[in-house]
């Protein structure tokens, strides 16, 4: 004969009920919460805005993608010291971030100095996704 698995025991709260797990009263009611269009949210929540968020324009992340956006582009080198990060952390911003995330076309050339990395602008983008992908 097989023993009867026992059941863990939840312990009770002083009104009697079980703690743990969620409620289902209180799941189902933050499921419901949902704000029609011109109503103003409950106290707690936020509107989420549809168009995509921009940030805080002094911090790090902002700073990388001036750097980019300027004709000169910026070495890995230069934006670890704008930002304090590792060399890891700026290329895995770069993969994840820029190209991936926000979807902007980022270009990266050899030079003398190390490889620059340029946001690319317009029709020079296609010709410089071109050309990378040429070499």
């Amino acid at each position: 004969m097989s023993k009867k698995k026992s059941r863990r025991q939840t312990p009770l709260r002083s009104n009697g009920r079980k703690t743990g797990g969620r409620s289902s009263l209180a799941h189902t009611a933050r499921k419901a919460t949902k704000l029609e269009a011109g109503a103003q949210p409950a106290v707690g929540q936020q509107q989420r805005s549809l168009g995509k968020q921009t940030g805080h324009p002094d911090s790090k992340q902002a700073r990388i993608i001036a750097i980019l956006r300027t004709a000169g582009g910026a070495t890995i080198e230069a934006m670890t010291r704008a930002t304090g990060w590792q060399q890891h952390s700026v290329r895995g911003f770069l993969a994840g971030v820029v190209r991936k995330k926000l979807g902007l076309n980022l270009v990266s050339t050899a030079a003398e100095g190390g490889r620059v990395y340029r946001i690319a602008h317009g029709t020079d983008a296609h010709v410089a996704a071109k050309a990378t992908r040429a070499a």
